[in-house]
């Protein structure tokens, strides 16, 4: 209970941060936003959801007494990342799904044209956010955590599995195909949430590499969580229509290997992540939980 409290004080503090950004003010540097645009921005934005990321953002600067202020922003700009994949996802020309989070999704609420640059404007926004003076960091490290999500989001991160995800349900891959392109498509983004904590602190490499290790670990648990959600799960659990991977016949862990071995795999990585936290004590208790959490959550 007291983390679920904590999950939920953490997206309401992004929330309303989120709701800010994305108001019809221009920036100095802006010339308009047009209202349509910045609709359609909301709509895929503050549409609910656990914020899990950005509590990853916020719970690894804490571990290491970051300034929160800073984490804060960094955990909206990385949420701008994570709702701009999931408006491109949702395209005709990628998954096509008309649901996300219980309500329609951009391109059925707007247009795909809409829907397209909505995506466009929050990726761009994540980096000004990053950047922008209101970030209270020294500038070498506003500059390594923007360098840090353009290859996590980037070709070499979640886009690329995303093309590798829309590839494998032509050309199904073998295990090793399968891990790749979820630690590129889900896993580079939970990644990133975990180890932004060390860079925004400025903590030494070793601690960075640790809490990157811990973040690819809950991210290929969270997939499996996934997979078997969609397996298992019913489109009102979780706001979005489910089974579709199994109809596309795409390749993933769970159906190669069957549900009873996800479900011990999982085990494996809350195991594993929670021993790569050991050396932080009780400091790292809530992303500990937030290990556990990914791995039993049921939406």
């Amino acid at each position: 209970m007291a983390f679920e409290m904590a999950l939920i004080a953490r997206a309401a503090a992004v929330e309303v941060l989120l709701r800010r950004l994305l108001d019809d003010r221009t920036l100095s540097g802006e010339i308009a936003r047009p209202d349509r645009l910045m609709a359609a921005m909301r709509h895929g934005v503050l549409n609910g959801g656990k914020r899990l990321r950005p509590f990853l953002v916020m719970e690894s600067a804490a571990l290491f007494s970051a300034d929160g202020d800073a984490a804060l922003r960094v955990a909206a700009a990385l949420e701008c990342v994570h709702c701009y994949s999931l408006i491109h996802d949702d395209l005709p020309a990628m998954d096509n799904d008309d649901l996300r989070r219980g309500q329609p999704t951009v391109h059925k609420a707007f247009d795909e044209a809409t829907a397209i640059l909505a995506g466009d404007a929050l990726l761009t926004l994540a980096f000004d956010i990053i950047a922008g003076e209101a970030t209270v960091l020294p500038a070498e490290r506003r500059a390594a955590l923007v360098l840090a999500l353009a290859r996590a989001a980037g070709a070499g991160g979640m886009v690329g599995g995303q093309k590798l995800d829309l590839e494998a349900e032509q050309a199904q891959p073998d295990e090793a195909g399968i891990i790749r392109l979820q630690a590129m498509k889900t896993g580079a983004l939970i990644r990133f949430a975990c180890e932004a904590g060390a860079l925004i602190a400025g903590a030494p490499a070793e601690d960075r590499e640790r809490l990157a290790e811990f973040g690819s670990a809950i991210g290929l648990a969270f997939q499996l969580a996934d997979d078997l959600l969609d397996l298992t799960a019913d489109a009102t659990q979780m706001g979005k229509a489910t089974g579709k991977d199994a109809a596309a016949g795409k390749a993933t862990l769970v159906a190669l290997h069957g549900a009873n071995w996800a479900r011990s795999q999982l085990q494996g990585l809350v195991d594993q992540a929670h021993e790569l936290l050991a050396p932080y004590g009780e400091r790292a208790m809530r992303l500990k939980e937030a290990a556990t959490f990914v791995a039993a959550r049921n939406s």
